[in-house]
């Protein structure tokens, strides 16, 4: 099946109403992207990204004329900046094998693969971890991720529970139980990521041993291991349930800033008694590793 893929440029005032006049005239889908190279690393957890110069993209069926379409929308947004209008036929294609062309097989520390399904690799002393494209963020292209991975790669697991806050795809969750974690906790605010989860946990074998949950569900039970890879703003904002989550003597892990917060971060958990032991960085990301007090 084809599709007419509509687009135009307009500012931050205009875009959401853009949105919902073509979802009025019959998209199917409207996404927003960056018109100008204009980066936003650093939403609000609820907020939708809109740049001042935005490209709105609409998709229609076939039969739908594109040409009515742009003539009804300079009608309605008379005075509104519009430019760079665009149409095309959009060709269907399963998506998951282009991603996949992207995703190639990935090693951590010399002890964990992450692979897509059917380039599984068996190495000696390594263990396989199969992701593919799914509903929620996560397949350790993303540094922040990366260096989550690297972590758990790292560091002796055997036995040890973890808590995997702000899990997406559940990749670190599942990591830590293939690389012999007793048992992971998953805590998201989004339902899909909890579902991409259990789908990725099930797909890997290790169901029965990793439990997800909203945040207003989870026990708050301590672990062993407690790491969250999400922003600046909620690690902050968080930070006395996060730290409250790590056992004494345990590890915190945490990701998802860029390398210009780092160390704002990291006095915020300091304060709070944790001890900064480490803080990596890869490209302009940045990943703070910290441990409790106790034995």
């Amino acid at each position: 099946m084809a599709w007419h893929q509509l687009s135009i440029v307009t500012d931050e005032a205009t875009a959401p109403e853009l949105s919902e006049y073509f979802s009025d005239l019959g998209a199917v889908a409207v996404t927003f992207s960056d018109a100008e190279d204009e980066p936003v690393y650093e939403p609000d957890l609820d907020q939708t990204i809109i740049w001042s110069n935005t490209k709105v993209t609409a998709l229609f069926e076939l039969d739908t004329d594109p040409d009515v379409v742009h003539t009804l929308v300079l009608n309605q947004f008379i005075g509104h900046p519009l430019r760079a209008w665009s149409a095309e036929v959009l060709q269907d294609q399963v998506w998951e094998r282009v991603w996949l062309e992207h995703f190639k097989p990935v090693k951590f520390a010399d002890k964990l693969w992450v692979c897509p399904s059917g380039q599984e690799r068996e190495e000696l002393g390594t263990v396989c971890l199969t992701l593919d494209p799914g509903l929620a963020f996560g397949t350790g292209a993303h540094p922040t991720t990366a260096l989550c991975l690297e972590w758990l790669a790292e560091h002796e697991l055997r036995g040890k529970t973890v808590i995997d806050y702000g899990c997406g795809s559940g990749i670190l969750a599942v990591a830590a139980v293939l690389l012999g974690a007793e048992h992971a906790h998953a805590v998201d605010i989004d339902p899909q990521a909890l579902e991409a989860t259990r789908y990725n946990a099930e797909k890997n074998q290790v169901l029965e041993r990793i439990s997800a949950y909203l945040p207003e569900h989870f026990p708050d039970a301590a672990a062993d291991v407690v790491v969250a890879n999400i922003l600046a703003k909620p690690l902050i904002e968080l930070a006395g349930k996060i730290s409250r989550l790590v056992k004494p003597g345990g590890w915190l892990v945490l990701s998802g800033v860029l390398k210009s917060q780092a160390q704002e971060v990291a006095e915020v958990y300091q304060r709070l008694g944790l001890n900064i032991l480490h803080i990596a960085n890869q490209e302009d990301w940045g990943r703070i590793d910290a441990e409790t007090v106790g034995a």
